[in-house]
């Protein structure tokens, strides 16, 4: 049972391109990104993040290939793993090409930094025969020496005018399979620049806050600023940069898009923060319920109220609710309607059961 949002957000119209079978940009979803933190000469543990990544949600994966052996292993890595692999690249084009030839998808390269004419032909002509789209990374941190000269210090102006330089490098090539992101790690740094990127461009656009920080302070500085530029209609696929574990930034990522109902998937908790009017634990429920429904992948909502001043009126807009009540016996709703009494030792149990029928009966 899902309302019709108050807002509905019209997305900024950007050329669509691929990153192995996700396309990115258009009309289609709004993807989600994470990056492995495994060395990736260490195949095994490589692969085994990716694809705890991949459980958690993502979409596609970043993966650094810093020296030859790194790059190479990408080819063994590919054929395990079931999302899109990006090679992150750093100055040594060789290490680009050598990863288009093993198999990623795409490459996030700056190619101001790629080296000369030559070089840069090089990477996109590998690009171009493994059918390799490229992300252009402009970040505070990294911008040219006479872009910051010119500056003084990183800007909005600056990451925009080191955005369009590199741009022009690709589309003089007649290279036009590539996405851009302009990241800081200053929450309105990144937002006035990507703000001003998108009134002169309409190739995808990668959004991200860089060097975010840790899982509370990273998560607040991402989602103030990704979920202002995306409710401007700003943004084709996200990544979340938090100093935790990679599958944390596909949980932030997707509770970012589903809050703005730009994507459903999963369950959608509403819960209260609990009073001296509660009449079941409500914080403990919602922690148990979480990692036992962490498993549903179909869109659904779910209510946990602890008592009936808001109770019955969150369940009345979710499918599935409840509302704490007198003496142990709380209400379930179904859809919004008074289903049954529930005691409160039963109702991680009876709600678990209920949200997997539920799943059920909407994938069939």
């Amino acid at each position: 049972m899902s309302l019709r949002p108050f807002r509905d957000i019209k997305r900024r119209k950007t050329k669509v391109i691929n990153v192995g079978n996700v396309k990115i940009g258009g009309d289609n979803p709004i993807s989600v990104q994470s990056m492995t933190n495994t060395l990736t000469t260490d195949v095994k543990a490589t692969i085994k993040q990716i694809n705890d990544i991949a459980e958690e949600g993502a979409d596609i994966v970043r993966v650094s290939c810093p020296d030859e052996d790194s790059s190479k292993a990408l080819k063994e890595i590919i054929k395990h793993v079931s999302i899109p692999v990006v090679a992150d690249i750093h100055f040594h084009y060789k290490r680009a090409i050598e990863a288009a030839e093993n198999g990623a998808s795409c490459l996030r390269i700056n190619p101001g930094n790629i080296g000369d004419e030559t070089k840069i032909h090089e990477v996109l002509k590998a690009a171009k025969n493994n059918n390799c789209s490229i992300r252009v990374g402009v970040n505070a941190g990294s911008l040219e020496k006479d872009i910051l000269e010119e500056f003084k210090e990183p800007c909005p102006e600056a990451l925009v005018k080191s955005a369009l330089r590199n741009i022009k490098i690709l589309e003089d090539k007649d290279f036009l399979n590539f996405k851009i992101s302009v990241k800081s790690s200053d929450v309105f740094l990144s937002i006035a620049a990507y703000r001003q990127l998108s009134k002169v461009i309409d190739y995808p656009l990668h959004l991200g806050i860089t060097e975010a920080g840790s899982f509370v302070s990273g998560s607040i500085k991402s989602s103030i600023g990704l979920g202002s530029l995306l409710m401007d209609g700003i943004g084709d696929t996200i990544r979340i940069s938090l100093s935790d574990n990679p599958t944390q930034e596909v949980k932030i990522g997707n509770e970012i898009l589903k809050s703005l109902n730009l994507r459903n998937r999963g369950v959608k908790i509403i819960s209260c923060p609990s009073c001296a009017r509660q009449a079941f634990q409500v914080i403990d429920t919602v922690k148990i319920l979480e990692e036992k429904l962490a498993h549903i992948k179909t869109p659904i909502t779910l209510s946990i109220i602890g008592c009936v001043v808001n109770g019955p009126g969150e369940a009345a807009m979710t499918d599935i609710g409840i509302t704490g009540g007198g003496k142990g016996n709380n209400m379930l709703y179904l859809s919004g309607v008074q289903y049954e009494k529930v005691l409160t030792d039963d109702i991680i149990n009876k709600v678990v059961r209920e949200v997997e029928k539920k799943a059920s009966e909407l994938e069939n």
